[in-house]
């Protein structure tokens, strides 16, 4: 039998082709729009998403069923001798509890790792298990080391509205119409589990330099070792606006010379309580 078969969700950006050339699997994660169920990336893409979003189409977010991590799982332990599970952030959805709770059925056969990760640093947390597979760690070790790394990683994001923090309850309607007038941009954070606020600047322009002086300051302190051993990687994400987050991969490139960017779309899980057009870059430690 092969040794270890990883699985990731969606909200890793990892989408369903790239994880058949990974050797990988992606659970879809799963969405209400309108009463009607869709899954990311199977019967719901990014286009179809912000068409329905900007419509104000009701849309809520779910977690994959039980029973569709559960056949995964035993699909896979057919011809693997262990499962390890790379969900994302526990402190943004239940599906990271729901799947540990059900790996205490499968005597060690499946590990669960719950290292507070979303998006590109979701997606660094697959790359890093996939080169540790590679290198002989077992299930539990790569388990002990991804979470051990949960949080040497940063993810700032500015939206273009705050239309969707107010419908969210994130802030008060009267906060939207003054941030609204005012041009106001929120910056928001990802260092751990949960997103945070982290400032709130006057225009677009302003929150990419936000962003940028923010990780500028991450690299020259937390992560200055690390850099200095080549062993930063970053990443851009966006929600909807493609010609605008080529335009933030071209501003980000010029300002860290040298660093290569893995760019992909936003997940969606978070875009919802977002919107359209927002940006964000991040940066993390990888795994030796």
């Amino acid at each position: 039998m092969k040794r270890i078969a990883i699985v990731t969700d969606s909200n890793s950006g990892i989408t369903q082709s790239e994880a058949k050339q990974l050797g990988i699997s992606v659970l879809p994660m799963p969405f209400f729009i309108d009463d009607t169920l869709y899954f990311e990336d199977i019967t719901l893409t990014q286009e179809a998403f912000y068409e329905k979003l900007l419509q104000d189409a009701d849309i809520s977010t779910s977690q994959p069923s039980l029973g569709d991590v559960t056949q995964l799982w035993d699909q896979l332990l057919q011809e693997y001798e262990s499962v390890l599970h790379i969900p994302m952030s526990s402190g943004l959805s239940s599906s990271c509890q729901s799947a540990r709770m059900l790996a205490d059925d499968y005597d060690g056969r499946v590990v669960v790792v719950d290292n507070q990760r979303i998006s590109v640093t979701q997606r660094q947390s697959v790359c890093d298990a996939m080169a540790l597979v590679e290198a002989g760690h077992s299930a539990e070790e790569i388990r002990t080391i991804l979470e051990e790394q949960k949080l040497q990683a940063s993810i700032y994001i500015s939206l273009e509205t705050l239309k969707y923090l107010k419908k969210g309850g994130r802030i008060t309607p009267a906060a939207a119409a003054i941030g609204t007038v005012l041009n106001l941009k929120p910056v928001l954070q990802i260092q751990g589990e949960k997103l945070d606020a982290y400032a709130k600047v006057r225009g677009k322009k302003a929150a990419r330099r936000t962003m940028i002086e923010a990780m500028q300051k991450d690299l020259n302190t937390r992560f200055a070792q690390p850099l200095a051993e080549g062993r930063m990687g970053f990443g851009i994400a966006y929600s909807g606006n493609l010609e605008e987050a080529l335009d933030w991969k071209a501003e980000l490139e010029a300002a860290f010379p040298g660093a290569n960017f893995q760019m992909d779309p936003l997940s969606l899980s978070v875009a919802c309580h977002i919107g359209y057009g927002a940006l964000a870059c991040g940066c993390y430690v990888t795994v030796t």
